[in-house]
């Protein structure tokens, strides 16, 4: 890696570190009004923080993010599912949600992570151990309640970054998540976020382009519907991915 590149990437990580710190105060709020049980207000700061964070984190990078279908997201509690293709995806979620809270299906290693491990867990996030069946599923069911208590989560059922413009298989059985509660699901395509790190290593402009399908709801869902929609949703993503990137090609552009 160059060094102008390396320099890039060591002020973007300082500005992100002391960017979570300027948002202590919200967090205190959040952990005081979960406490008490006050639920509503939770939701709403939540909303605030994470609206103000991700907004903060894409100007500083220079990406340009293109959303389309923001009115697909139902105003009760639902499970947003997206491809997911690089760090970026998480502050372009909080564009996608815009003042609305939700939590994210997180892999083990970011509790690990001083200052941030605590910013994911205060916004309703919880934190798998991919290669723990067990853990997993306690996991799964602790989203499952914040579901209940009327907190919105995110998953990406691919289970890692393809750091790239392809997409891997959704895990059969991810979105138990959402068909155990009968939440909605909100499938979300993401296309050109890795541009914005994985494919030069370092922070990049780059322009997203983002697509919010319509809702699938699973309240009334029979069984055999329930065990095949991780792969109808991986179908409902990959085939707007491809056509968003043939666009993308087409017009000359990300």
């Amino acid at each position: 890696m160059k060094l102008s590149a390396l320099l890039k990437n060591i002020g973007f990580a300082a500005f992100a570190y002391w960017d979570v710190r300027k948002i202590r105060a919200s967090q205190k709020k959040i952990q005081a009004y979960r406490a008490n049980g006050q639920y509503d207000l939770e939701r709403e700061e939540i909303g605030w923080l994470q609206d103000t964070w991700g907004t903060s984190i894409i100007e500083h990078a220079g990406a340009k993010i293109n959303i389309v279908g923001r009115e697909n997201i139902p105003e009760e509690p639902c499970v947003v599912v997206a491809n997911h293709q690089g760090y970026a995806d998480i502050p372009i979620l909080t564009q996608v949600m815009k003042h609305r809270q939700f939590g994210c299906v997180a892999k083990e290693e970011l509790s690990k992570v001083p200052v941030f491990n605590r910013l994911i867990t205060d916004v309703r996030s919880v934190y798998i151990k991919r290669n723990d069946a067990r853990a997993s599923l306690r996991a799964i069911e602790t989203a499952i309640e914040h579901l209940e208590l009327g907190f919105s989560m995110a998953i990406f059922p691919e289970g890692t970054r393809s750091q790239g413009p392809d997409m891997a298989e959704f895990k059969k059985g991810s979105l138990r998540l959402a068909t155990k509660p009968g939440a909605p699901i909100v499938p979300v395509t993401i296309s050109g976020s890795y541009k914005c790190f994985e494919e030069h290593k370092v922070v990049t402009g780059a322009e997203v382009n983002v697509y919010i399908h319509p809702p699938i709801y699973t309240k009334d869902m029979d069984r055999k519907e329930a065990s095949n929609i991780a792969a109808v949703v991986e179908d409902i993503v990959r085939t707007k991915l491809m056509e968003l990137q043939a666009e993308e090609k087409a017009g000359g552009g990300n």
